[in-house]
């Protein structure tokens, strides 16, 4: 039985409104299945164009609106998938806006940083974009039960939430040894400007080392022996790709606060650990706090991305090295989390911190409580 996502209602009510929809995410995290299991994709016929095709990037290769009307026929909707694949696919896209405005037509890319770049001018007011992630925890309690995916954490931790990991957990660590190995970097060792892309691997296993940590962009450059600049750009493409992300530092331009910190995250923990190549059980691991922080961290994003909260996420620190794993601000208002692996420990706000923001709603987030904070997040 198929995993049901989050945003598919979300989707089905953009159908039909004069706009293209595109969806972002990481290869195998579900793109074309979620496109695949949305209602109006089965009623309506569906033309299903797929970028990595070497015909379908011909004929879409400086195609006009005629062209497109033969390739289009009676279709209602069309997909294509792996969209960053095809040459000016913005302009495509134009085309399929401008001209075609009774037909639905659904974008997917694995690369953010080559889809965006074409699509933004060209389809300035004339798209909804979405983000899917890997599977989330509120997914899983719907499509088994609270109480057992509750019980199933410390595989979460461990092997994240891949679909094909969740569904064929007996072969977790083979699929994640050769997801990370053959589909996840595909992308991102073909961006323009990726001249040693060993030093890529190299970083990406580094920062593995550093989830939850602030990142020293000298230290990383002197580890791998270039400049910052080419650090920060792989960085930021690998941010791209879907597969790390940043948590900037929270401050208000107090001297006692860090203003240029960022945190490294992974967007699926099972990929960081097959890149560290530990796959060892929770309970006898000396990263599991680590582990579990960057998993509360993931799952309140997916909550925010899915829910349309529009919140914020920072963490904080000052001169003083006092630190709050998770700040998250909206409208103004700002909440403050400790992120403990075991629940026995305790933490309180710091008074660094409430000597310049007061008395602010803080909650400690545990492996006892954690899916309280998830499925009551606003």
């Amino acid at each position: 039985m198929a995993i049901h996502r989050q945003i598919e209602q979300i989707i089905e009510n953009d159908f039909f409104k004069g706009k293209i929809i595109v969806i972002l995410g990481a290869r195998q995290v579900g793109k074309s299945t979620l496109i695949k299991i949305l209602p109006t994709c089965n009623t309506i016929d569906t033309l299903w164009l797929d970028g990595e095709n070497s015909d379908v990037r011909q004929i879409l290769k400086n195609a006009n609106s005629e062209r497109l009307k033969q390739l289009v026929g009676n279709y209602r909707i069309v997909v294509i998938d792996e969209a960053q694949k095809i040459e000016d696919i913005g302009s495509v896209l134009k085309l399929f806006a401008d001209y075609n405005k009774d037909i639905q037509v659904i974008a997917s890319g694995s690369s953010a940083f080559e889809l965006r770049n074409t699509l933004n001018e060209p389809l300035t007011g004339r798209k909804f974009e979405y983000k899917l992630f890997p599977i989330s925890f509120t997914e899983m309690v719907k499509h088994t039960n609270l109480l057992q995916e509750i019980r199933e954490l410390p595989q979460r931790l461990v092997y994240g939430y891949y679909p094909e990991i969740v569904t064929s957990p007996n072969d977790a660590e083979r699929l994640l040894r050769f997801l990370s190995d053959s589909y996840l970097y595909k992308d991102i060792f073909l961006f323009k400007g990726i001249k040693k892309p060993e030093k890529m691997l190299e970083l990406l296993k580094l920062l593995a080392f550093q989830i939850g940590s602030e990142v020293n962009f000298n230290e990383l450059s002197n580890s791998l022996k270039i400049d910052n600049q080419t650090v920060e750009s792989y960085i930021e493409m690998l941010e791209q790709a879907f597969v790390i992300y940043k948590l900037p530092g929270y401050h208000t331009n107090q001297r006692t606060e860090l203003k240029k910190s960022k945190k490294i995250y992974f967007n699926d923990l099972g990929i960081r650990n097959a890149l560290i190549n530990d796959f060892r059980p929770i309970e006898i691991r000396n990263d599991a706090g680590l582990l579990f922080e960057n998993y509360v961290v993931n799952e309140l994003r997916k909550q925010n991305e899915y829910n349309r909260v529009y919140a914020n996420f920072y963490f904080w620190r000052n001169t003083d090295q006092r630190e709050i794993d998770l700040i998250i601000e909206k409208n103004g208002q700002i909440r403050a989390f400790e992120i403990k692996w075991n629940s026995a420990k305790m933490a309180k706000l710091t008074k660094g911190f409430t000597n310049i923001y007061g008395e602010t709603e803080f909650k400690v987030i545990n492996n006892e409580n954690f899916f309280e904070i998830i499925d009551n997040f606003t």
